[in-house]
């Protein structure tokens, strides 16, 4: 029997966001900067011979079947026809809902650390082509770096991005991102822009065009935007509700984030590039 395998699912930012566009499917299509950071969930691996995938971690509102995780692992399963099962449990860190992307990271660990666990040598495109069948953060996870997404996020490139320290609130109110996605005043045509450009930095490029909404339906994420915006520039990182400030160093993050925390949830996190997933695994 194989021993069980603990991984990390790593969540993380939209360094800017742009909507370009709406298909006629009703997807929007987008721009986007997606940085890896070193905050995790963690999930631990055991692979069983019956073929039954069980989560053993209950997640509040979601139903077993339901769950991310276990999707993640009956699609695999059934892409490689294996007779092999596997008991999942997850410590989670991340909050759901943030725009962190940790359901989708949860997903994408799913998927690499069961390729590994069962033997099953499928390749990273191979396997992000399945995830994209979950959502469409998804893929960017399993990749594992930080990318230029363009599409409905899932045409990524590989980037290499400053990597600073970051003050990360959540105001501690949930976005419904469907509902956002369907306001009337949602900007949906702003101007395409190159890659170059984008990874040049600095306003105006740096934006997300889903935070002028957000702040007017939500005003303690208004609220939250504000009193970060006083330390560092600041932004909202998917469609929220999670924000974000980049320090130069840990010492600047932490003395913010230690303020920050007197009001909400708040975390430290480091930029990063790759993975702690693939690093991990030795991709």
């Amino acid at each position: 029997m194989t021993a069980p395998l603990t991984l990390p699912a790593p969540a993380k930012l939209n360094r800017m966001l742009h909507i370009v566009g709406r298909r006629q499917d009703g997807y929007h299509t987008l721009q986007t900067l997606f940085q890896i950071i070193d905050l995790c969930d963690y999930l631990t691996f055991a692979s069983r011979d019956d073929g039954i995938i069980h989560l053993t971690s209950e997640v509040s509102g979601v139903s077993h079947d339901d769950n991310l995780i276990v999707r993640a692992a009956r699609l695999l399963q059934r892409a490689s026809g294996t007779h092999l099962g596997a008991t999942l449990s997850i410590e989670k860190q991340l909050p759901m809902g943030g725009g962190l992307g940790g359901g989708s990271s949860n997903a994408a660990t799913v998927l690499v650390g069961l390729n590994r666990l069962w033997g099953l040598n499928f390749s990273l495109d191979a396997l992000a082509q399945l995830a994209l069948t979950l959502g469409a953060d998804v893929p960017v996870f399993v990749h594992g770096h930080s990318a230029w997404g363009e599409g409905v996020g899932e045409q990524l490139t590989p980037v290499s991005l400053d990597t600073p320290w970051f003050v990360i609130i959540h105001p501690g109110i949930s976005v419904s991102t469907p509902s956002l996605f369907q306001d009337p005043q949602l900007t949906r045509d702003s101007r395409p822009i190159t890659m170059a450009r984008a990874l040049q930095g600095g306003a105006p490029e740096w934006r997300n065009d889903c935070e002028a909404v957000v702040k007017e339906r939500y005003p303690p994420i208004a609220d939250a935007l504000h009193w970060l915006s006083q330390h560092a520039p600041s932004r909202l990182t998917g469609t929220g509700a999670c924000l974000f400030a980049a320090f130069e160093t840990q010492q600047q993050a932490q003395a913010i984030a230690q303020l920050a925390s007197q009001r909400w949830s708040t975390w430290v996190a480091r930029g990063l590039n790759t993975s702690p997933l693939h690093d991990a695994l030795g991709y």
